[in-house]
């Protein structure tokens, strides 16, 4: 459903009584945190319970399963997911009630309301990004708010109140509203053509970027027409990596800043595309002044964020991760880490992949460069489509994703369910290898229960 944004955006404390629909959501959850730290009256709804719901509960956010009007009762403002429909019982009580009625991109912009904000942007790498330049910013002693789009172990959440006046965000460009914030440092890690089910047309997409860059006072990017400060391995950059090198689960380089050299840095995650993470996060860290010796020691602290090749576990030999990967670009990226892992070890282990297409439109626009990106890997599962906010199309399926990946037969197989994806894995597995679940459905369900089905392997 989209919502629109208010000409108008007062700050969070004088929204009255928050009401969030669909608060288990990375995004809505984070802000809700923000709010509720800050001393606002908090509520929220989702459709089913979770670890996250049940966290809230426990910081004392009054939470509910299941969408009522009643939830309503007492509250002044409604912040809602876009993936919520028009005929959500809440959404209809707000709209009657004349209750102010919000898209998340403004009920975050109503805690940034003061503060110095970084908003970090671009197709891939915008979680990675932000909790490393989290993690920087800490580490150099300016303890920023933040406000990330997935749970960071590290952290102990997705979003806390700092005590400066820094502020640290996600900025996601999938229904514009990234558009919403102004910033005083924006990141653009990159533009690879997305979520045209919002933006229409390439064309579209990228000038959404280029009005983004110019909303900051100044802007990092890799590409100088969009940059103020530019950050990557290309030569000329103003801070540019040197000497990159990826073994088993570490990254290593070398950084040099206006011509200085900084010294090395080592990244706890395996990938080329985390090094660039991590050159945008120490181009803001030195922009805000951060000592680079500092900078670099906090982003040693970046131990990976939820989903984002995450670890499940181990057992009979096989190493299990779970990745958000949903683009072809960050499914080439993720394949190449794990490929790295898997021959980290004495013996050089093969690459089992099991990946979930998500949303019919990206798939109908790339379902094709997917599966020729998924043929980095040596045995392939491919689910159905996780339909997320549209209708299905029997004409986009899964199928279509693996018949374009470039295996023999017996190397790729369609999945109907998850219970033939899970024994189509379970089966393929050897020890040495390295089994990755991928996608931004629910095909994470499967990671811990492959595991659990190679752990009753190794013990019967």
């Amino acid at each position: 459903m989209r919502i629109e944004v208010p000409a108008e955006i007062p700050a969070a404390d004088r929204l009255g009584r928050v009401h969030f629909v669909g608060i288990g959501g990375a995004g809505l959850s984070g802000i809700a945190r923000l709010m509720h730290q800050s001393g606002v009256t908090v509520s929220g709804s989702d459709a089913s319970d979770s670890v996250v719901v049940r966290a809230l509960r426990e910081e004392g956010i009054d939470v509910h399963v299941g969408h009522d009007p009643a939830h309503l009762d007492g509250v002044d403002t409604v912040v809602a997911t876009t993936a919520v429909r028009e005929d959500n019982p809440e959404i209809a009580a707000a709209l009657e009630r004349g209750l102010r009625l919000w898209p998340r991109s403004a009920g975050l912009q109503s805690v940034l309301v003061g503060r110095r904000v970084v908003a970090i942007a671009g197709t891939h790498g915008k979680t990675t990004t932000t909790a490393m330049t989290t993690f920087a910013l800490q580490e150099a002693g300016l303890d920023p708010t933040f406000a990330i789009g997935a749970e960071v172990a590290a952290l102990g959440t997705n979003a806390r109140l700092g005590g400066s006046d820094v502020a640290v965000v996600e900025a996601d460009e999938s229904d514009g509203a990234f558009l919403v914030y102004t910033p005083d440092v924006a990141v653009v890690t990159n533009v690879d053509a997305d979520h045209l089910d919002h933006w229409g047309t390439e064309a579209a997409y990228e000038a959404a970027f280029a009005e983004f860059a110019g909303r900051a006072r100044v802007t990092i990017a890799e590409r100088p027409d969009l940059a103020d400060v530019t950050a990557g391995f290309s030569g000329g950059a103003t801070v540019q990596g040197h000497d990159l090198t990826i073994a088993g689960d570490r990254t290593r380089f070398r950084v040099t800043a206006h011509g200085e050299d900084l010294g090395p840095v080592e990244l706890a995650v395996p990938g080329r595309h985390y090094a660039h993470d991590a050159l945008y996060a120490l181009a803001v860290g030195l922009e805000l002044g951060g000592d680079p010796a500092a900078l670099i020691r906090g982003l040693a602290r970046h131990r990976g964020a939820k989903r984002r090749m995450e670890p499940i576990g181990e057992a009979a030999g096989v190493r299990v991760y779970d990745s958000y990967a949903h683009h072809p670009s960050e499914i080439r990226g993720d394949l190449e880490a794990a490929r790295a892992i898997a021959e980290s070890g004495t013996t050089a282990g093969r690459l089992v992949v099991c990946f979930q297409p998500h949303l019919v439109s990206r798939t109908r626009i790339f379902g094709a460069e997917m599966g020729t990106a998924l043929g980095a890997a040596d045995e392939v599962v491919v689910l159905d489509v996780y339909v997320a906010r549209e209708d299905p199309d029997p004409d986009v399926t899964g199928a279509l994703v693996a018949a374009a990946v470039p295996l023999p037969p017996a190397r790729k197989l369609f999945a109907e369910t998850h219970e033939q994806a899970l024994a189509a894995v379970l089966d393929r597995a050897r020890p040495g290898d390295v089994v990755l679940t991928l996608g931004a459905g629910d095909v994470t369900t499967l990671a811990p229960r492959v595991l659990a089905g190679l752990e009753e392997r190794a013990g019967g």
